[in-house]
């Protein structure tokens, strides 16, 4: 199938999945998260494929958030609905993968673009690559899963620092976090995600799926939380910060909160 926003190649039993959108700072829009559900959909159950790199066109970003455009007139049902569809047929479909998927963070990874590299099983970063979830200046929370994946990773502390405040970490901040498995020189970076899955794919198929659904079990009872953030991210829809937060964006004013 030809994607609009996506690249899709292999290099052996590897799937490279690019986001496309370089000009818009492959930021997550409603056809590319459709293109990724069926990518991801494909890869999974293609019996050659062993391991998937999710990564972003160019130098600058890895997925820099989410396309606010689309979503500045929602109310709050519209706003729950976006984040229940996200989760379900893309995070939730990364999460639970039976084939390990690893997030090569090639720039900025913020808002959707940092919950989405949460939700692989690992995740890669370039020495340049800034992480951020920044919802909260736009009136919003993250509504991907990052409330319950990134304090899963970081810890409760750490977790609220970085959503309370909306503030981008640095690479080596995120490694020392505990949010990303390896910092590398952007040169290396696709190399040492390969080199990673490779390694995996030398493995037993069928034990690295049933340990991925072990280690995943073990946040079995997180399931509320997500229904929190869904829901919680819904209500953001229909505050007067949301409607300020998101017009400042556009405007490309700071908000008067």
């Amino acid at each position: 199938m030809a994607y609009q926003n996506l690249l899709v190649h292999n290099n052996g039993h590897i799937r490279h999945l690019v986001i496309n959108r370089e000009e818009k700072l492959n930021a997550l829009n409603k056809q590319t998260l459709a293109e990724l559900h069926d990518a991801l959909t494909n890869a999974l159950a293609t019996e050659t494929i062993r391991g998937i790199v999710l990564t972003g066109t160019g130098q600058k970003a890895f997925v820099a958030g989410a396309d606010i455009s689309e979503f500045a007139s929602f109310d709050a049902e519209q706003g729950r609905t976006l984040a229940a569809e996200g989760q379900s047929r893309v995070f939730d479909l990364i999460h639970h993968a039976g084939k390990p998927i690893i997030a090569a963070i090639n720039g900025y990874a913020l808002g959707g673009g940092l919950e989405l590299a949460l939700a692989c099983h690992m995740r890669v970063a370039a020495t340049h690559a800034k992480l951020g979830l920044p919802e909260v200046s736009l009136g919003l929370i993250p509504g991907y899963g990052g409330t319950q994946r990134l304090t899963q990773l970081a810890g409760r502390g750490r977790a609220l620092e970085m959503i309370l405040t909306g503030d981008m970490i640095s690479a080596n901040e995120a490694l020392g976090y505990g949010i990303v498995n390896y910092v590398v020189e952007p040169a290396d970076l696709l190399t040492k995600t390969e080199d990673i899955l490779q390694r995996i794919a030398s493995r037993s198929g069928s034990a690295v799926s049933a340990a991925i659904e072990a280690v995943n079990a073990s946040f079995g009872t997180t399931k509320p939380g997500f229904e929190t953030e869904i829901n919680l991210f819904g209500q953001c829809f229909q505050t007067p910060d949301f409607k300020e937060g998101v017009g400042a964006f556009l405007e490309k004013r700071k908000p008067n909160f």
